[in-house]
């Protein structure tokens, strides 16, 4: 039977018993190690995996009791079984062992038959105690892990609202930033490069991207195809979103330069930014995303598709949020699908320090 054959330590200050007893053992098949009281016990549990403890209540200096209560508290320790030793005559001695915390208990006459049970069935219990919690850990392994996948997806407040009603989710946010980023003319570009090639070079610039999103606080919303969607004040608002989404165009510009295009062109991204309330929340019951709508995001998303590539433009709103700290250039009145005519700028880096 699994697990039938353990490693035994006795624990008992008369060399006579422990010599029965460590014989007894060896002769069932069991690995068996001493010790002679209390103190010399614990410090061999402390160092070594046992599957079990035979143990005398009267010691000397340190009695099994002791052993016993140090043994539960400690948590390594407190799930190696104990048999609790005793003479006839120790019948309350073996009630408060049993207390304490003791498996079973084994009279000092050492009847081989009654060994071997009382040995065999703590074993047993060991062993499915050692199956139990491997068990746990496994479940807590893949609750960990589907844990990270969910927070690679949605942002941790919606996730930590997920586990706790599965509701729809759907918040109105009066003042977020919201950056567009698109690698120019990528289209043509893959069509000449193999895909595992061009999975890859997405995969390095949107990765770089996810880090300084990172590095600057700020919820990655989404890529589609070549595009990269990034927001800030939101799902947890915070007075500089903005200032945060102009830090990080500013920054995804100037890291674009370190990637290279097949066909030796320069590698470009086209960015744009807005400004102002939306509404953000979680559809789907299959693959969901948390996904933003309202106008805000619309004319985030034409600042991008309507601009130049190597430039950020913004519109009036951010420009009159940041033209304090920031840099900035007027490129005018432009038409803008769905929009009109609208009067935007180009973000061109931070002030420098006075």
């Amino acid at each position: 039977m699994p697990g039938e054959h353990g490693y035994i330590l006795v624990v008992d200050d008369h060399p006579t018993n422990r010599l029965k007893l460590v014989l007894g053992l060896k002769a069932q098949g069991h690995r068996v190690a001493e010790a002679e009281n209390g103190r010399q016990a614990l410090d061999m549990l402390r160092v070594e995996a046992f599957d079990l403890v035979l143990l005398d209540i009267l010691m000397p200096e340190m009695d099994g009791y002791q052993v016993l209560e140090q043994m539960k508290s400690d948590p390594v320790l407190r799930g190696v079984p104990v048999i609790v030793i005793s003479a006839q005559d120790e019948r309350e001695s073996v009630v408060r062992g049993i207390e304490l915390g003791a498996e079973d208990y084994l009279p000092k006459s050492f009847d081989p038959v009654l060994l071997r049970a009382r040995i065999g069935a703590c074993l047993e219990k060991k062993r499915l105690r050692n199956l139990e919690q491997a068990f746990l850990r496994e479940i807590q392994f893949e609750r960990e892990k589907s844990e990270r996948l969910l927070l690679n997806i949605l942002p941790a407040p919606v996730t930590a609202r997920l586990k706790q009603h599965s509701g729809i989710i759907a918040d109105h946010f009066e003042d977020v930033s919201i950056l567009f980023v698109d690698i120019v003319d990528f289209t043509p570009l893959a069509t000449h490069m193999p895909p595992t090639e061009m999975v890859q070079l997405l995969n390095n610039v949107f990765s770089t991207f996810d880090a300084l999103v990172d590095q600057h606080g700020l919820e990655k919303i989404k890529t589609s195809g070549d595009a990269y969607m990034v927001a800030g004040g939101l799902p947890l608002p915070r007075r500089d979103h903005i200032e945060a989404v102009a830090n990080i165009a500013l920054d995804i510009l100037a890291c674009a330069s370190q990637f290279v295009r097949v066909d030796g062109e320069p590698f470009q991204v086209r960015l744009g930014i807005h400004t102002g309330p939306a509404v953000a929340g979680v559809i789907g019951t299959k693959k969901f995303i948390y996904d933003l709508w309202g106008d805000t995001v619309n004319t985030a998303s034409r600042m991008e598709s309507h601009g130049l590539p190597g430039k950020i433009q913004v519109s009036q709103a951010v420009y009159t949020c940041l033209r304090e700290s920031y840099r900035f250039e007027l490129r005018g009145e432009i038409p803008i699908k769905g929009k009109g005519s609208m009067l935007t700028y180009w973000l061109l880096g931070r002030q420098a320090a006075a």
